[in-house]
């Protein structure tokens, strides 16, 4: 599960949303004939594109001309997740299964904040937006050696979330800002100037994906794993690398003390059955229809004469 928040991902956030809010709409308008997805939140399914950017503009009180009025969460299952979406809930039920991921997530930004009045996505102004696709952009290797054209759309699963979400609470009284990663000696001071861990918060929304879906997620593909490799201190690597060591024993021991054991038993009951099988289809007769035949007595030579015992 990837999930990352930007200022903007098309026009300044410091300004009108509209700009992002028209960016966002591109999928209604290049598949005319795919269904129209419609913003949502945890209220509404079906929010007008106008009320989106009106709402999100008029919500900017006492924000300075230089600062942030809204800022972009990208949710983006990976392809794993996706088909396990897809498999469990069919096509159309894996998006709408998203869309109430989504407000989950955004469940776990409002909790991140650390603020009384902020403790889910009821108390924030958010709208969020399905797409299906990805689109190649100039920073694409594919772009950049001529081989495809900038917005073009990328093959593969990429179906994904994108949240616009006010840089006030709902009540328009308090400065939200997840750019805020304010660790100071003075944690009470922190969570006042509204602390926010990003690590935390995408942690969280990965846990929340695996709770809420019953996903099973191998330690290689979580975001502990891939934080540790990237920005993770030595001691960590080390204890990620021996998790991973554990886990391969553990599985080794499964396969060792229970796999193997069930396997061997299942092919000793399978020839059993099979030659029983055999032998009444080839009308070969069973050991007590046999008829019992003398053992023959064995001699032995000692000193030139047979002994008969």
């Amino acid at each position: 599960m990837y999930i990352n928040i930007t200022d903007s991902e098309s026009g300044n956030n410091k300004s009108s949303s509209g700009q992002l809010v028209h960016y966002l709409d591109k999928e209604n308008r290049i598949f005319k004939d795919a269904v129209v997805q419609e913003w949502f939140n945890g209220q509404s399914g079906k929010v007008p594109s106008y009320d989106v950017s009106r709402k999100i503009d008029n919500n900017i009180a006492k924000l300075s001309r230089e600062d942030a009025k809204f800022f972009l969460i990208n949710i983006s299952p990976s392809s794993k997740e996706i088909e396990f979406l897809k498999a469990e809930y069919g096509e159309d039920g894996a998006k709408e299964k998203l869309k109430a991921y989504a407000v989950k997530v955004m469940d776990e930004y409002a909790k991140n904040f650390y603020r009384k009045c902020v403790d889910g996505q009821k108390d924030l102004l958010w709208f969020g937006k399905l797409e299906n696709h990805r689109y190649y952009s100039h920073r694409d290797k594919e772009v950049k050696d001529g081989l495809v054209k900038r917005g073009s759309v990328k093959p593969g699963e990429h179906m994904h979330v994108q949240v616009i979400v006010s840089r006030k609470d709902i009540t328009n009284s308090i400065k939200l800002s997840p750019m805020n990663n304010s660790k100071g000696r003075n944690a009470q001071h922190s969570k006042k100037l509204g602390q926010f861990d990003r690590t935390a918060f995408k942690a969280s929304g990965e846990k929340v994906f695996d709770e809420y879906f019953g996903f099973d997620r191998g330690l290689k593909d979580s975001f502990a794993y891939a934080n540790a490799q990237k920005n993770g201190t030595l001691e960590e690597r080390l204890k990620i690398r021996s998790a991973l060591s554990n886990q391969a024993q553990l599985q080794r021991e499964m396969i060792t003390s229970v796999i193997i054991p069930i396997a061997g038993a299942m092919q000793n009951v399978t020839e059993k059955l099979t030659g029983g099988f055999l032998e009444l289809a080839l009308g070969k007769p069973t050991s007590d229809q046999l008829p019992s035949i003398p053992k023959q007595k064995k001699r032995r030579r000692k000193g030139g004469q047979q002994l008969e015992f």
